[in-house]
């Protein structure tokens, strides 16, 4: 009786994971659910950025990137940071490229611009050398739509474009980890109580993204 019981709880699980592999091979040979994926961040979703730039917040050498594919890459991780696990949840076939390497028709796919170190406010992390800041982003963001412009030919066409785009943005830690917390170095938490703090980066942050809306529609 119990072998019996068994054998059908063996084949239910076979037969459900046939069902997954099967289910994830249409997703990739399915289309993106969106045209573009836009990444801003720091450290925790940097896949490039900062290789080339003399800055010591860098991850392309071992052991980052033992578990991934290529090898070190300049994501700070041993393989797959979030958003290349949620472009790969959308279909896309291959991961989002840096701007740093970023060229030609590759930028509809999405281009991410994070940057290790890099925080709301343009002197975060600036002990580390250099960084890529949010407003740094937000303008190379700005030079990815006109470049989508000329691409596809005219203004309403990359607005339209632009438009079903998904866009991820994700700083603020650094200007904790690698500002405030850091008083030898930075003078913000002797100006600014921790609540003044608080409401000083979001504040900058929504300004950026007041600045960067626009060209969401179109720059």
């Amino acid at each position: 009786m119990g072998g019996e019981v068994m054998r059908k709880w063996v084949a239910v699980c076979v037969v459900a994971a046939a069902m997954v592999v099967v289910s994830l091979m249409n997703v990739a040979e399915a289309d993106p659910q969106v045209p573009c994926f836009f990444i801003f961040g720091d450290s925790l979703v940097d896949n490039g950025n900062n290789n080339n730039i003399a800055s010591l917040a860098k991850a392309n050498y071992l052991p980052y990137g033992i578990d991934f594919p290529r090898g070190p890459t300049g994501r700070f991780s041993n393989g797959k940071t979030t958003v290349d696990v949620i472009a790969e949840l959308l279909g896309f076939d291959r991961y989002i490229p840096p701007y740093a390497t970023a060229r030609g028709r590759d930028i509809l796919t999405g281009v991410n611009y994070a940057s290790a170190a890099a925080g709301i406010r343009n002197e975060t992390g600036q002990q580390l050398g250099g960084r890529i800041s949010m407003s740094g982003q937000v303008n190379n963001y700005k030079t990815t739509v006109s470049q989508v412009v000329n691409i596809l030919g005219d203004q309403d066409s990359a607005a339209n474009y632009l438009s079903k785009c998904i866009y991820s943005v994700g700083l603020g830690s650094n200007d904790y980890l690698n500002n405030y917390f850091m008083p030898n170095t930075y003078s913000t938490s002797r100006q600014y109580t921790p609540e003044q703090y608080a409401a000083v980066l979001i504040q900058q942050y929504s300004q950026e993204i007041r600045v960067c809306v626009p060209s969401f529609l179109i720059y």
